[in-house]
């Protein structure tokens, strides 16, 4: 049999005695309102309603510490009045004057210029693997390279360190050597044929080498002279002096030669055209002499002097009693004419200009 006065409620008939003893635990806190009694203040205790002790505040702007972006209603905006908290807010007079103390601080710091260029742009010259390059011996780095291999001497230096600033005008430039042609020459090397005038305009209308380079709008002349009627490699340039020393006898630019005469021919035909053969003006010498095709009585011998007398070959070839058929020029200093096309121009490779250079000493 249960009892009424146990200590533990239990069953349907104790539910109205444990609501009871829950009212009692609620009052030891305050009760949570309803929606509908919740409060919405934004302005705190200034705005005309006070909240009663204990009460909890509810979730509108005031709950959040005022409206969106405010000021939260524990503190104030500088320069107004005191805060909450009691500490007074910094007047804006007193910012103002900071903000000027810094700026005066820094006002006669010396600023810092920064190069409009890259440094040492000031200076004079162009870099040297810049040079070389505009030269045709390959790329910037490529040239670079051949600096880092100490192939490059400026003035007879061989350059080690890269970014040397150098004058095309004036400064000599060589690579393993060779003189490069930095300043703005042109060289060219023309198979010339038969019957073209070795000059560059005729007044007579005759076919003559300017009607090879009419499209050129740099003036060229030619270096030398070849026969009418010799064929062969003639070299065309706007490099006065190298055209000066190549064809001057100082210099002793060799030139080879292919002559088709007819035999026989004696064995001291090449001994003879050495040691020199009298012509009206003057003793003529070949350098080297040598027969390179014979069939029956048909010859063709290779004829090597430095001389550029009018029809040299002709004349000694003849005066030794073998008038030439054919005459080509095959070789001019290091430029030979190779398999170069009759009536083709082209123009020289930086190699191949060094190396006249090389022969003249420039």
């Amino acid at each position: 049999m249960r009892s009424s006065g146990s200590g533990k409620n239990s069953g349907r008939g104790n539910y109205r005695g444990a609501g009871n003893s829950r009212d009692d635990r609620q009052g030891q806190r305050p009760r949570r309102p309803r929606p509908e009694e919740r409060r919405y203040d934004v302005g705190g205790s200034g705005s005309g309603s006070a909240e009663e002790p204990g009460q909890r505040r509810g979730r509108g702007a005031a709950a959040r510490g005022g409206a969106k972006g405010g000021p939260k209603p524990s503190q104030k905006t500088r320069g107004g009045g005191p805060r909450r908290d009691g500490v007074p807010a910094r007047p804006r007079e007193l910012d103002a004057k900071i903000e000027q103390r810094n700026r005066d601080r820094y006002a006669d710091k010396p600023r810092i210029k920064t190069p409009k260029t890259f440094p040492g742009a000031e200076q004079e010259g162009e870099r040297l693997q810049k040079v070389l390059a505009r030269a045709g011996m390959g790329s910037r780095r490529a040239c670079e390279e051949l600096i880092d291999q100490r192939r490059v001497e400026v003035n007879g230096k061989i350059v080690t360190e890269q970014g040397l600033r150098v004058d095309p005008e004036k400064d000599e430039i060589k690579v393993d050597g060779l003189t490069v042609a930095t300043q703005s020459y042109l060289f060219f090397a023309l198979n010339k044929p038969a019957g073209v005038v070795s000059t560059m305009e005729d007044p007579d209308g005759r076919q003559c080498l300017g009607d090879y380079v009419t499209n050129r709008e740099t003036r060229l002349f030619h270096v030398g002279r070849l026969d009418t009627e010799t064929e062969g490699i003639i070299l065309l340039t706007n490099h006065g002096e190298l055209a000066h020393r190549l064809t001057h006898p100082r210099y002793g630019v060799q030139k080879t030669y292919l002559a088709a005469i007819q035999g026989p021919l004696p064995r001291d035909l090449g001994k003879q055209l050495k040691d020199g053969i009298q012509l009206e003006d003057g003793y003529a010498r070949a350098d080297h002499f040598k027969v390179v095709q014979n069939i029956g009585k048909n010859y063709l011998v290779e004829v090597v002097l430095h001389e550029g007398r009018k029809h040299i070959v002709r004349r000694m070839l003849a005066e030794a009693g073998f008038p030439v058929e054919k005459l080509v020029r095959t070789s001019f200093g290091p430029i030979a004419l190779g398999d170069q096309k009759s009536g083709w121009l082209r123009r020289l490779t930086n190699t191949e200009v060094g190396m006249l250079m090389r022969e003249v000493d420039l």
